[in-house]
């Protein structure tokens, strides 16, 4: 089939990749490169956090993970590197649901590698830097690109329609369960902090912490607000040196700051991936939309298999 994938974040480019590789002919068109938008903002480390959990949502996340993992060992060119994470807890006698997606997942102490935590979940996770994964991605897809603005779904070629826009979705569908949340990063030089670590610490919404080292530098964050509109506000100074405060109290010395970036990430209370007539959704990823990004694209090829006269397929639990 011909089919036309809206949105060249990267849930739209792996289901790309994903469609053209199934068969279809495919082709993209967005309002702007990947890079540019949310997912290049992104710290982009695998970790479902603050999605609702589920049987699809493990089952998407899982098969992320797995993927992720074959990238690192196969592609170093793709910007996939395997590092050690801890997710600091205070639940120290209930897993996370997604567990068992995992390798190695255990309860360690955070002596030494954390100030505002005693114990933290730990697992080796896939960090993937955008600057070089989604070019990477981009070169995986043969079909041609488009920069364009779509208005109306309906109204795009092709027998079928993939919406991957994010937030964008909220106007072209009238979705208002999807909202803006902003998050807010600080690039930096290592300084102390370790390159084979990532760090998160989500127990206060109101206090985030997150640390995910890049090859040459390390992404600092964070903060989840709802925010009106579409449009990203820019980094906010006050939340900078709150950010810079979290990692010194954290028992780390920042090095020099690179460069800040912000962005708004597509909530919903669940991610939507259905089928309505010709047009798949796939969107409302959140902050994870590069930890559900290949499972989701799966799931999306399975709703392409099923024929343009199918009958519309509702998002289920």
């Amino acid at each position: 089939m011909n089919i036309t994938v809206v949105g060249a974040g990267v849930i739209g480019l792996t289901t790309a990749v994903a469609l053209e590789r199934a068969g279809h002919v495919v082709r993209v068109v967005a309002a702007r490169p990947g890079l540019e938008a949310t997912s290049g903002a992104a710290g982009a480390i695998w970790m479902p956090v603050r999605i609702a959990a589920g049987r699809r949502e493990l089952a998407w996340a899982a098969a992320s993970y797995r993927e992720f993992t074959r990238i690192a060992a196969e592609h170093p060119e793709a910007g996939v590197d395997i590092l050690t994470a801890y997710e600091v807890t205070d639940e120290e006698d209930v897993q996370p649901w997604w567990a068992e997606a995992v390798d190695g997942f255990r309860l360690v102490e955070t002596a030494g590698v954390y100030q505002r935590g005693r114990r933290a979940w730990s697992f080796p996770s896939p960090r993937i830097e955008p600057g070089l994964y989604l070019p990477w991605l981009a070169g995986q897809f043969a079909g041609r690109s488009e920069v364009a603005e779509v208005t109306t779904l309906n109204d795009v070629e092709g027998d079928l329609v993939v919406n991957c826009t994010g937030l964008g979705a909220r106007r072209l569908c009238g979705d208002c369960d999807l909202v803006g949340v902003l998050g807010q990063t600080v690039i930096v030089e290592p300084g102390t902090l370790d390159t084979g670590t990532f760090i998160g610490d989500e127990r206060d919404q109101e206090a985030i912490f997150y640390a995910i080292p890049r090859r040459r530098e390390v992404v600092l964050g964070g903060c989840r607000t709802e925010v009106a509109g579409e449009e990203v506000p820019p980094p906010d100074p006050a939340l900078r040196a709150a950010i810079l405060r979290r990692c010194r109290e954290a028992g780390y010395e920042p090095g020099a700051i690179l460069r800040e970036r912000s962005g708004l990430r597509p909530v919903r209370p669940r991610v939507r991936l259905e089928r309505e007539g010709r047009i798949i959704h796939n969107y409302g990823h959140g902050g994870a939309g590069y930890t559900l990004s290949w499972g989701c694209a799966a799931e999306a090829v399975e709703l392409a298999g099923l024929g343009t006269s199918q009958e519309e397929t509702r998002d289920r639990p």
